[in-house]
C-alpha cells in the first residue's frame, strides 16, 4: 500500500502537543514527509527551547504515523529553529567578538570522536566531495577508524560517491549510520529522495549539523572527515564555534576565479580562529590516456603559490583524471577501487602527511 504525505499529515494532526494544545500540523512543525520501501519519514522543526523536552512528542508522532496501515517504520527528525538559550556557566567565562558574534568555547567534543576535520573550500565544483571521499578511504586503509559525515545539505554527494543508498536506521533519539569502503558515513541525502530538494532556513541547517553530529551513533572513531558545503555561512560557523575542530584541509583547482573564493575561506577559518591545516591543489594536470602529454586546462601552480602567500602548508597535487571521475560516480571512491594505481597515491599521500604530522 502507497502512503502519500497527506496520510502522514493526518495521521500527525492527531497528535497535540501538550503545551500548546494544538497538533503538530497546526503549529506548522511538520516538514518533507515521506514514504518509502515501507518506511514513513518526516522531519519535526521546532522552537528550539521547546526541543529538549519533545522527545515524549517526536515518540508519539512515531507511533501514529507507524499505525497506518501499510508503514512498516516511522523515523521522525527533530531539528529546531531560533537560537536556543544557553545555559547559564557556573563561572562566567569571557567570549570573543568575531565580526560582531560572540565565539564560544567549544560546547563539547562528539563522545567517541578523537579529530575532527573538515574539508573546505568557499568555492563550489572544487572537488571537495572527491577529496573528502578519498581520504577517508585512505585514511581507513592506513589503519585509522575513520567517519565520513556530508555537511552539505543543499547538495549532498556522498551516497553517491560512496555507493550507498539504504536508509538509517533510528530508535527516535539516536541514528544509527552505515558503513562503506571501510568507512562510517552519514548525510541528510540518505535522509531524503534523491530527486528532492533541500528548502531550509539557516536555524533548519545548523539544527541538522547539530543532529548528524551529535545524535548519530559514530561509534570510537580516530577522525571524522566532515565534507562542507560551498561558502562561508551557518553551517561554517556552527561547526567552529560548537565544535572541537582540529583543522580544516582547503581544496582550490589552480585558476585565478577559484583561488579568489578560495582566499575568503581561509579568511573566515582565520577570523574564525580555527586551524588550517594546509591546502590542496584538484585538478592539477591532465595526462592524456592516448599519448601520454600533460596539459593544465585550469592553469597551473595557482594553489600552491597561494598556500605560500597564505602562509600555510601545500598538501599536494591531484591530477585531473577520468579514473578518479568514474570511480567516484561508480560509487566505489579510487582509492577503494584501484588502490595501488597512481591515481590513489595522491590521496594516500594526504593521509600519510595527516598521520606522520599527528594529526589523526
Amino acid at each position: 500500500m502507497s502512503i502519500t504525505q497527506d496520510d502522514i499529515r493526518k495521521a500527525l494532526s492527531r497528535v497535540i502537543d501538550p503545551v500548546t494544545g494544538k497538533d503538530l500540523v497546526a503549529l506548522d512543525w511538520l516538514r518533507a514527509p515521506q514514504f518509502d520501501a515501507g518506511t514513513a519519514r518526516f522531519i519535526l522543526e521546532v522552537p528550539a527551547e521547546r526541543a529538549p523536552t519533545l522527545q515524549s512528542v517526536t515518540a508519539a508522532a512515531e507511533a501514529a504515523v507507524g499505525a497506518l496501515p501499510g508503514v512498516e517504520k516511522a523515523t521522525a527528525i527533530l531539528t529546531a529553529h531560533g537560537p536556543a538559550p544557553a545555559a547559564a556557566p557556573e563561572k562566567p567565562a569571557p567570549s570573543l567578538k568575531i565580526g560582531g558574534h560572540p565565539k564560544p568555547q567549544a560546547e563539547r567534543n562528539i563522545p567517541g570522536v578523537k579529530t575532527i576535520i573538515a574539508v573546505s573550500s568557499a568555492k563550489g565544483g572544487v572537488g571537495k566531495s572527491t577529496v573528502s571521499s578519498n581520504l577517508a578511504v585512505a585514511l581507513a586503509q592506513a589503519g585509522k577508524t575513520v567517519g565520513l559525515l556530508d555537511a552539505d545539505i543543499h547538495g549532498p554527494s556522498q551516497p553517491k560517491m560512496m555507493g550507498v543508498s539504504e536508509r538509517p536506521t533510528s530508535d527516535g533519539k539516536i541514528i544509527k549510520p552505515l558503513t562503506a569502503h571501510g568507512v562510517t558515513m552519514m548525510s541528510i541525502g540518505l535522509m531524503l529522495p534523491e530527486d528532492e530538494a533541500v528548502i531550509w532556513r539557516g536555524p533548519m541547517l545548523m539544527g541538522a549539523l547539530q543532529q548528524m553530529m551529535t545524535q548519530v551513533a559514530w561509534g570510537a572513531l580516530d577522525v571524522l572527515v566532515i565534507d562542507l558545503p560551498p561558502g562561508t555561512g551557518d553551517v561554517q560557523l556552527s561547526l567552529c564555534q560548537k565544535f572541537d575542530l582540529a583543522g580544516a584541509i582547503i581544496v582550490s583547482t589552480p585558476q585565478d576565479v577559484a583561488l579568489a573564493d578560495v582566499r575568503k575561506g581561509i579568511a573566515m577559518f582565520r577570523k574564525l580562529e580555527a586551524p588550517i591545516l594546509g591546502m590542496i591543489e584538484n585538478m592539477s594536470a591532465f595526462i592524456c590516456p592516448h599519448c601520454g602529454g600533460e596539459a593544465h586546462p585550469f592553469g597551473q601552480g595557482g594553489a600552491k603559490a597561494e598556500a605560500a602567500r597564505a602562509g600555510i602548508p601545500f598538501l599536494g597535487e591531484i591530477p585531473m583524471d577520468l579514473a578518479i571521475r568514474l570511480a567516484g560516480d561508480g560509487g566505489t571512491p579510487v582509492v577503494a577501487a584501484a588502490p595501488d594505481s597512481p591515481q590513489a597515491a595522491a590521496f594516500k599521500a594526504l593521509a600519510a602527511q595527516l598521520v606522520e604530522a599527528g594529526t589523526v
